[in-house]
Order: structure tokens, then C-alpha cells, then sequence
């Protein structure tokens, strides 16, 4: 799905230059769960985001789905990132003013969907992470796990070929935190790709490959056990 070959990401100012990502070699395959974990500032969510083209890199390759994307000017990269890729943020995103099933729908308006089939998507999402009995619901009247599984059929919705996760657990107790990775092993299971950046070595272990960073630098790899 996604190769990166010496990137890097060096961040200026006109005192000041910051290397967060230091020849970054990672290739990552369809239908794998990757977790990405490190220290504080070891780069794992400027990584993050240079996968889901929220940020580009300051030199090196990153081929997408056979599709050279470093450099690509960034309309170009929204519309790759739009057809391509679903997110999960550790603080939901969710609006408060939207129902669970509008903010699911939101997802599809930046697509060319019909109404019809946005309600069929939506509806089937919904059954499909265990939230339909919220639909009408506000965020407000969820607890942190249901606004987690709102923001992961969010990120479905769209039927991305990547599903980009960073610390989804991290405003979650440990009951809600462990349902939301059970949840995305299945989707894994199921054949979605997912890439999870996260502090905790126990939901890293949901993933069949960890990518430990340090200073900006692949430090080792290790693949679970079947």
C-alpha cells in the first residue's frame, strides 16, 4: 500500500532547525495493523501525519498506492488524502450541535455520494461498530467510548483504503480503551489497513507489527506472534 524511502522532515526557523523525521525506511502492506510507539517528540505523529498528507516531507520518496506523493502540490494531496484515507483523533472531533448520524454523514458531504446512498453507508456503519441505537443522540450524551465508536464509523464511512489512528485510546478508561481496540482488530480482521499511533504497549500488542521510534528514527520492528 504505502513504501517511504529516505524521508525526512526537518522543520526551520531563522534560528532554529529541527529534525523530526531522520531517513525514515517503511513500507507498510494492505491489510496490515501497524502500531507506532515512542517517546514523546520521537516523531511518531509527524509520521503520522505525513502518511495521512496532512504534512509533506522535506525530501525522500513516499509512494501511495503506487503513486509518488512527495512533492504533490497540497490540492492535490487533499484529494488524494479525501478518496483514500479515514481519520481517528484521540479527542473524537465529533460536533456537539449533530446527531450521532450527522456527524457520520459530515464525512461524506467533501464526496459525491447521493443521499440515498449516504443513509444506506451511514446506516450500515452504525450496525456495523454498535452505535445505531445512538443515532439521533448528541455527542454530549454519549460516554467516551460511544464518542470513540462514532469517530471510528466516521473514519469507515467513506470506505477508506487506509484508516489512520492517533492515540485513539488516549481519553478513554481502560474498559472503554479496551473495547475501541477490539473493535479495531476486527476491522482489521475484515480487511481494513490501519496505522495507530499509541503511548500503550498493551493496545500496541493489538497490532501484528510495532514500529518503535526514537529521535526521529526507526529504532526496531517486531511482529507478533500468530
Amino acid at each position: 500500500m504505502l513504501t517511504m524511502r529516505e524521508l525526512s522532515r526537518v522543520y526551520r526557523t531563522d534560528t532554529v532547525e529541527t529534525t523530526a523525521l531522520d531517513s525514515i525506511n517503511l513500507e507498510i502492506a494492505d491489510g496490515e495493523f501497524v502500531a507506532i510507539m515512542g517517546p514523546s517528540g520521537c516523531g511518531k505523529s509527524t509520521l503520522l501525519n505525513i502518511v495521512g498528507m496532512l504534512d509533506s516531507p522535506s525530501s525522500g520518496s513516499y509512494v501511495f498506492d503506487g503513486q509518488e506523493v512527495a512533492g504533490l502540490p497540497e490540492a492535490k494531496l487533499a484529494d488524494v488524502r479525501k478518496q483514500n484515507i479515514g481519520f481517528i483523533f484521540q479527542s473524537f472531533n465529533l460536533v456537539d450541535e449533530l446527531s450521532v448520524r450527522e456527524n457520520i454523514e459530515l464525512a461524506l458531504l467533501y464526496h459525491d455520494v447521493a443521499s440515498a446512498e449516504r443513509r444506506r453507508r451511514v446506516e450500515e456503519v452504525m450496525d456495523k461498530v454498535g452505535i445505531a441505537h445512538r443515532a439521533r443522540h448528541r455527542p454530549s450524551q454519549l460516554s467516551g467510548g460511544q464518542q470513540q465508536r462514532v469517530a471510528v464509523a466516521r473514519a469507515l464511512v467513506g470506505n477508506p483504503k487506509l484508516i489512520l489512528a492517533d492515540e485513539p485510546t488516549g481519553n478513554l478508561d481502560t474498559q472503554h480503551g479496551e473495547e475501541v481496540m477490539k473493535m479495531l482488530q476486527q476491522l482489521n480482521r475484515e480487511g481494513s489497513t490501519i496505522v495507530m499511533v499509541t503511548h500503550s504497549p498493551s493496545h500496541a500488542d493489538y497490532a501484528g507489527r510495532v514500529v518503535n521510534m526514537l529521535d526521529g528514527k526507526i529504532l526496531i520492528e517486531r511482529r507478533r506472534a500468530a
